[in-house]
């Protein structure tokens, strides 16, 4: 089974298939990451770094804005991403 999904390939984020600890090493797509924070099944991991006020892309769409610099390996969620989904004032993003 595969550790990580990515749904598409413009995705900077992937969906962890199981927990996943901090200190773990995954090799995905050829490249070795290390999770950073412990991740809940089903929650998602930086794929490479997304600055702050950057888009957070999961299913080749803007899922929301990082607010604070994501490093790979760093677990993805509300934390660190600020939502545009419904927003008026961040569409066009």
């Amino acid at each position: 089974m595969n550790l990580l999904l990515q749904a598409n390939e413009k995705d900077n984020v992937a969906t962890c298939t199981q927990e996943m600890e901090a200190g773990s090493q995954i090799v995905f797509q050829g490249k070795e990451l290390v999770v950073k924070q412990h991740i809940p099944t089903y929650h998602k991991i930086a794929l490479q770094s997304i600055p702050k006020g950057e888009p957070v892309i999961k299913y080749g769409q803007v899922i929301g804005l990082a607010t604070q610099d994501i490093q790979p390996g760093d677990y993805v969620h509300v934390h660190n991403v600020e939502s545009t989904r419904g927003r008026g004032d961040k569409q066009g993003r």
